[in-house]
């Protein structure tokens, strides 16, 4: 038996039918005995963050719901935690791949797709500290999204050169941020690979039990002669 507990809930996704996702209870729980979240740098107060449902992801996945799949196009979702947005994609016929760097993420969306009764979908870790050669880890993406993933200063960067090492020739890049306070490094740092930026709020107030959320997508566009 996992030494951590979990939850099944029905998420209610704005443009998008319901989807059931297991989570983790709460923020307590931990389960590392083998250490590999921790050779990961995935610290106890960290680990369970993958786990557990995050209002940028729903807004991520809300984003998802109202794009059309484009043929041939490849998505990749970065830190995907319970990748509400892959899910969406994924359903609606999009050729999408999750990452996260969390040793039990894949495993969580493995249990999600069969709850919902979806064909199984591309996983591959992810963790963009790694320096790895141009492309090689994941190949090259049209579109890269993620919710949440500005949670750290990054000061070395790292994860606008994952972008930037997986992002193909013209590719587009959502970034849902909650204002953290990380954004206008990583702003600067994907402007030098050729990223320009355009950005969108996505304030709104408490409704019901929904808290208020105070945040932005950014979307930026990659010149295609610089990738």
């Amino acid at each position: 038996m996992p030494g951590y507990l979990t939850k099944l809930e029905r998420i209610a996704i704005t443009g998008a039918d319901d989807l059931l996702i297991r989570s983790l209870l709460d923020r307590a729980q931990f389960d590392d005995v083998q250490g590999r979240a921790a050779r990961l740098g995935i610290s106890s107060a960290t680990w369970p963050l993958f786990g557990l449902l995050w209002p940028s992801g729903a807004l991520l996945a809300a984003r998802m719901a109202a794009r059309r799949p484009r043929p041939g196009e490849r998505i990749l979702e970065i830190g995907c935690g319970l990748a509400l947005a892959s899910l969406v994609g994924h359903r609606r016929g999009a050729d999408v791949t999750a990452s996260d760097s969390h040793p039990l993420a894949g495993g969580f969306l493995g249990i999600n797709l069969q709850l919902n009764r979806l064909l199984p979908m591309k996983f591959r870790r992810g963790n963009w500290s790694e320096a790895v050669p141009a492309g090689a880890a994941l190949g090259r993406f049209e579109l890269i999204i993620g919710s949440d993933v500005l949670y750290e200063r990054d000061a070395s960067a790292a994860l606008a050169g994952f972008i930037g090492r997986h992002a193909a020739a013209g590719a587009e890049v959502w970034i849902v941020d909650p204002e953290r306070g990380n954004r206008p490094a990583f702003v600067r740092a994907l402007a030098r690979l050729g990223f320009a930026l355009q950005q969108q709020r996505l304030d709104h107030p408490a409704v019901g039990a929904a808290p208020a959320y105070r945040g932005r997508l950014l979307v930026f566009n990659r010149d295609a002669a610089a990738a």
